[in-house]
């Protein structure tokens, strides 16, 4: 199943594979090969490359070049082990790409499946746990390895060692629990740890195992003959017990967690002397069928936290009982499927009544930790987020509105520490964690405004200069874009003739269409600036405090953004020479009123006083008289600084938990929280253009930061479609139509 156009709402079916007859009890991708390590020990570090660092890890099968080839694998109820493979370059016409497809036993004796997991090693290989859901038969483990040979798809399996239930051994619960009930490995990318659940109608009992290479003991009779040089005595994997809980109520649900820290004692050890938040990457989750969940230590197994849940809305029915023998009352409400976040910050889970129910666990687990410490370990997910992609969303759960600037203010200081090539590819997302973390405080509120701005800033920048072209045949050392950038940088003149004419004007010659289908994002340029020049004074009068700033304040010191609406207003000037109707409109009092030479003149006095590579300075009284005249000569638009949030996200701060809502049912506003009016005008915030009141074409939102845009393209010129290619998958936020950037596709 895939995303149809890219919304989180809208699923469609596009490949399909099936053992006719046979139900499916396991499923998994095949692996890429990518793993990421997080090293806890090397939190204090400046480099994200110490932090995180790629762990050497082979794809599960790979394609000419070593790319990884697409597939998923199945393991049926009868034994088979299937494999569909995705045959790259597609089908016929551009259809959807042909499956390969396999089916082999797991073994020779052919059995029932009842419960299985799979799990990936470092070489390629597959690892296949089956049982047959009974305690007293032994847990069976497989090793698949999936090949193509002559275009058809290969599987060869093997029997690795086995273990029994160490409950089956013990007198006392030798029949107690009869039934295996939850077979997981303990990650997807380690084979060698395995937590196994053992039930009967009312109790349960955990057991975690571990995959260990012990040393073959020689018989006595070859102990006397001397050694050959180089000779190792032989060694033998074999399952051993690491722990197991007592007993238990009956276990209904099993969550492991996500972040990718090492399960070694070393390791281990480590992340508890750093203290780096107790329950993450340590803890698992189990829950039961009276309703509650327990993290336990996903080695140890000993108790971390315990929640009592889920409560139910409404009252049991009372009914008389039926006289005779007959079942007994059914379970109360108790959750049938757990599932972590990336982060472990929080937990999800459906319940028997088929709700959905999304928990905060503490990273803490009930420890005492000092605000610091705290706002670090918070600041080390986040940073994990930047370099995996994931959604930081767990991670502002744990975030309260008094820490969120400051915590948004080490990650820039963090973010300017890396190296140049890391800071560009990280540069959006930083800036959108940023501005998500300042939207919890209503104080930060004008600095989440400024930087949903940059967003908007540095994508239309891109997309301009992308357009720019040289005009030799052979390729210069530097694009048109990189000499504008330079050229501006070094010219300091307020008169933005004089700068063009340092410039080559025939880099920026474009066609008529392309220039007036840019005319909305230009004009969204030109009231950017003349909003941000007409609210200077107010702003340097009332300061850039965090309880005094204003919408615009933070462009106020930001040299880099001031000087690429410099760059912008000097393109912007060339191609009005060409295409006079691409220019922004102003309402000037004056016919004779030059405003895109005032712009620039007063922009340049304003990036003077705050470029990086000068002293920052106060803007003189001269600059500040000159924008106190501009609204008496140019015509100030309202700008619609930052959207509605509608995500859940910007509700949990002010609602009181727990939040209830309804799948299709829109929640009411916040307490405290503004709603636009009914008459208010729509606007798509992608494309700078108003939809009206009542909009009759299709819309999509994206609830991380609210922005709303037309799902459908009413343009056909080539460069107004450029810059709507980059919004197909992503909002300007890096969100997802609907929501976050889930996979863009999952099996069922």
């Amino acid at each position: 199943w895939a995303m149809q156009e890219h919304l989180v709402n809208r699923w469609h079916s596009e490949l399909s594979s099936s053992v006719d007859g046979d139900p499916v009890v396991a499923l998994s991708w095949l692996h890429n090969g990518v793993k990421l390590a997080l090293h806890v020990e090397m939190s204090g570090s400046t480099n994200f490359g110490e932090k995180f660092s790629r762990v050497k890890f082979s794809p599960s099968l790979t394609l000419f070049g070593g790319k990884p080839m697409e597939g998923w694998l199945a393991v049926t109820a009868s034994g088979l082990v299937a494999v569909a493979l995705l045959k790259p370059g597609g089908g016929a016409a551009g259809g959807p790409a042909p499956l390969l497809t396999a089916s082999e036993s797991l073994c020779r004796l052919r059995g029932r499946v009842a419960l299985a997991d799979i799990a990936f090693t470092g070489g390629g290989n597959i690892v296949v746990a089956a049982t047959d859901g009974s305690a007293s038969s032994p847990v069976q483990f497989y090793k698949v390895v999936v090949s193509v040979v002559s275009e058809k798809c290969r599987i060869d399996t093997e029997l690795l060692p086995s273990l029994f239930l160490r409950c089956t051994s013990d007198p006392l619960r030798r029949d107690k629990y009869p039934a295996v009930t939850h077979l997981k490995f303990l990650t997807r990318e380690n084979s060698e740890q395995v937590l196994l659940c053992a039930s009967n109608q009312s109790g349960s009992i955990v057991e975690c195992w571990s995959l260990r290479k012990e040393g073959l003991p020689v018989n006595n009779i070859f102990q006397h003959r001397s050694p050959v040089v180089g000779e190792k005595q032989p060694t033998i994997l074999k399952w051993r017990i690491l722990t197991t809980t007592g007993d238990l109520e009956r276990v209904s649900a099993v969550a492991l967690p996500k972040l990718p820290i090492s399960i070694s004692n070393t390791d281990l050890k480590v992340a508890t002397d750093t203290k780096f938040c107790p329950g993450l990457g340590e803890s698992l989750a189990l829950s039961f069928q009276d309703g509650s969940i327990q993290i336990l230590h996903r080695l140890s197994l000993h108790t971390m936290g315990v929640y009592y849940g889920p409560p139910s809305e409404e009252p049991p029915l009372l009914k008389r009982p039926r006289p005779g023998p007959g079942p007994g009352p059914g379970p109360g409400p108790h959750f049938k499927a757990l599932q972590f976040s990336w982060t472990s910050l929080a937990l999800a889970g459906v319940d028997n009544q088929g709700k959905l129910h999304m928990l905060r666990v503490s990273p803490s687990m009930g420890q005492v930790l000092d605000p610091s410490t705290a706002l670090r370990h918070l600041l080390l997910l986040l940073e994990y987020c930047m370099v995996t992609g994931y959604d930081w969303w767990d991670v502002l759960l744990h975030v309260q509105p008094a820490a969120a600037a400051p915590l948004a203010e080490r990650l820039h200081e963090e973010y300017t520490r890396q190296n140049q090539a890391l800071q560009q590819v990280l540069a959006a997302r930083v800036v959108a964690a940023k501005a998500s973390l300042c939207r919890l405080s209503a104080a930060a509120a004008p600095r989440a405004s400024d930087l949903h701005a940059k967003l908007l800033l540095m994508a239309v920048g891109a997309t301009l200069k992308s357009l720019l072209r040289p005009h030799a045949p052979a390729a210069p050392d530097k694009s048109p874009g990189e000499r504008l950038s330079e050229i501006c940088a070094k010219n300091t003149d307020t008169d933005i003739d004089k700068v063009m004419l340092n410039l080559k004007t025939e880099e920026f010659v474009l066609d008529g269409p392309p220039l007036q289908s840019l005319q909305q994002l230009i004009q969204w340029l030109g009231d950017f600036v003349l909003h941000l020049l007409a609210s200077l004074p107010q702003q340097h009068q009332q300061g850039a405090t965090a309880t005094t700033a204003r919408p615009g304040s933070g462009f106020l010191r930001d040299g880099a953004s001031l000087g690429l609406l410099r760059e912008m207003l000097v393109m912007i000037r060339i191609w009005g020479l060409l295409k006079p109707g691409c220019l922004p409109v102003f309402t000037a009092t004056s016919d004779t009123q030059d405003s895109l030479l005032l712009l620039f003149r007063l922009l340049t006095k304003l990036w003077l006083c705050a470029r990086d590579d000068a002293p920052p300075q106060e803007p003189d009284d001269s600059l500040l008289d000159e924008c106190c005249l501009l609204p008496s000569q140019l015509l100030v638009p309202q700008l619609d600084w930052l959207p509605a949030g509608r995500g859940v996200t910007v509700r949990l701060q002010a609602a009181r938990l727990p939040l209830r809502l309804a799948f299709g049912r829109c929640p009411a506003p916040c307490a405290g929280g503004s709603s636009p009016p009914p008459d208010a005008q729509k606007v798509d915030h992608l494309r700078c253009v108003h939809m009206g009141v009542l909009p009759t074409e299709e819309s999509k939102a994206c609830t991380r930061c609210g922005c709303v845009t037309m799902l459908r393209s009413p343009n056909k010129t080539s460069a107004m479609k450029q810059w709507e290619q980059r919004w197909i998958k992503n909002c300007l936020c890096g969100g997802c139509g609907g929501g976050s950037p889930p996979p863009n596709s999952v099996l069922i």
